[in-house]
């Protein structure tokens, strides 16, 4: 059994989804500490590494994730949508480490076979990703101010 709760928390934190990105990374915990995922949610995240964060990160290199799931207190707390695909696991607000290659990123996922949805900004994209229906293919470059 575990000493405390934080052990509990660096270890869960740790799964790895895809070879390059851990739960962790889509969590936050540190900032939200009851920021705990569904095994349901934990499954759409390691479909959404597979088939749309790595493939990208081959092109454009490291892929740094902002926001990724979000329990229900998070995405109230940060003003997300009530029906957020984040609450589900089948969403993250990323932006590629390497500034220089935002627009590469950008036309990866525009054209990708497994983007939902992509949402610009300035500095980073909101994707989305459904394991269990065909994509949308919804794009909105410059969405976000």
């Amino acid at each position: 059994m575990k000493e405390n709760l934080n052990e509990t928390r660096l270890e869960f934190g740790g799964v790895r989804l895809s070879p390059h990105f851990k739960l962790g990374e889509f969590l936050n915990l540190k900032k939200h500490p009851a920021n705990f995922p569904t095994m349901q949610a934990v499954a759409n995240m390691t479909y959404g590494c597979n088939q749309l964060l790595e493939p990208a990160r081959q092109i454009v290199g490291p892929i740094i994730i902002s926001s990724g799931f979000r329990c229900e207190a998070v995405n109230r707390q940060v003003g997300g949508v009530r029906n957020s695909q984040h609450l589900i696991g089948q969403a993250a607000d990323i932006h590629p480490k390497d500034p220089a290659q935002f627009q590469v990123l950008v036309d990866f996922f525009r054209n990708w076979e497994y983007t939902d949805q992509l949402l610009t900004a300035s500095n980073w994209l909101h994707i989305s990703w459904s394991p269990f229906s065909p994509p949308r293919h919804f794009i909105r470059i410059g969405y976000y101010k």
